[in-house]
């Protein structure tokens, strides 16, 4: 399967995280793991702000949205890696590789645009308090949310587009955990430009707009904060938006190190970086908004003591059902 064109190309092979046999097993077991927490941890912030009426805001609305599209994300990728693990062929098939590129691109997109949207709303809040309410509205909320979906989701397929024109005739190797863009472009034999040129205009726009929305979004919210007189006002702002950018700055640190370099220099530092945003990130944000956040963390523990109620209940009912006549 080494010397192939595209109409006969019918899969790749990912050469994951490390080639060592004897390190396949202890990776499963640390990812699957991973994986569980991030499911079970970002179900039950969607579960605790859907429950909550005091978590019924344009805030929480952004965030359950988000850990919804970090469940997705993660599932785009890990399960495939997870069975990788413990398969000796470690292939893909062609379409599933340009599926799971496509949605990939798509979910990470929107995970960019929702930070972005969260920053947005903090400024509101901060700095037009007295016309959040008016402001960020549930319909515009909703609006705002059906506008990245799309952008998300045509810069996704312009991007799988895009390399599905390409023939692959060196290798059906990708040095890569799964079908990143920068390592199957590596494998094309036919040119790259476009792609290229694609990448950097509309691709590094697509980043760097919402990215530049957040930026400028803190900058007027740190010259509104330094104008409010007691230090426990400022505290009080500050610790609304702490959560907000420890995430921002774990998502867009590892992506800037990742995709802002020549696509030639792309090594297993970049394998291991792209765990950061891909799996890390998504598994760290229910404790980094939970922990950090006091209204979050009544939420769930209001969650979490009626799933005991619950339970209980279940089991006194089963219970009775046994000591029954």
């Amino acid at each position: 399967m080494g010397m192939s064109n595209l109409t006969r190309l019918s899969e790749f092979i990912l050469l994951g995280l490390s080639s060592h046999p004897e390190e396949q097993k202890p990776l499963f077991v640390l990812f699957l793991i991973m994986y569980l927490v991030t499911l079970m941890g970002n179900l039950l912030i969607i579960l605790a702000i859907r429950s909550d009426p005091q978590l019924q805001n344009p805030m929480y609305f952004f965030l359950s949205v988000l850990s919804f599209t970090d469940i997705c994300y993660t599932t785009v990728i890990v399960p495939k890696m997870l069975l990788n693990f413990l398969s000796e062929t470690k292939t893909i098939s062609y379409n599933e590789c340009l599926a799971q590129m496509y949605f990939f691109l798509a979910f990470g997109n929107m995970d960019s645009y929702l930070l972005a949207a969260m920053a947005i709303d903090r400024y509101v809040a901060i700095c037009n308090p007295f016309h959040y309410v008016t402001v960020m509205n549930h319909r515009r909320c909703v609006l705002l949310l059906a506008a990245l979906t799309d952008f998300s989701y045509l810069h996704s397929l312009l991007h799988v587009l895009l390399v599905s024109r390409l023939t692959f005739c060196a290798s059906n190797i990708i040095h890569h955990f799964f079908c990143d863009v920068n390592p199957v472009l590596k494998l094309a034999c036919s040119s790259t430009s476009v792609n290229r040129v694609v990448a950097m205009t509309e691709g590094l726009a697509s980043v760097m707009a919402p990215f530049g929305c957040i930026v400028i979004s803190y900058l007027r919210i740190l010259i509104a904060v330094l104008k409010i007189p007691s230090a426990s006002g400022k505290c009080k702002a500050f610790s609304t938006c702490s959560s907000h950018l420890t995430v921002v700055t774990l998502f867009y640190g590892s992506i800037s190190y990742v995709y802002f370099q020549p696509l030639s220099s792309y090594s297993v530092k970049d394998r291991i970086a792209t765990v950061i945003y891909t799996v890390l990130t998504s598994m760290l944000n229910p404790f980094i908004y939970s922990l950090r956040n006091k209204d979050m963390k009544q939420g769930l523990e209001k969650l979490i003591s009626r799933i005991k109620s619950h339970m209980d209940s279940l089991s006194t009912a089963n219970s009775m059902k046994i000591c029954g006549p």
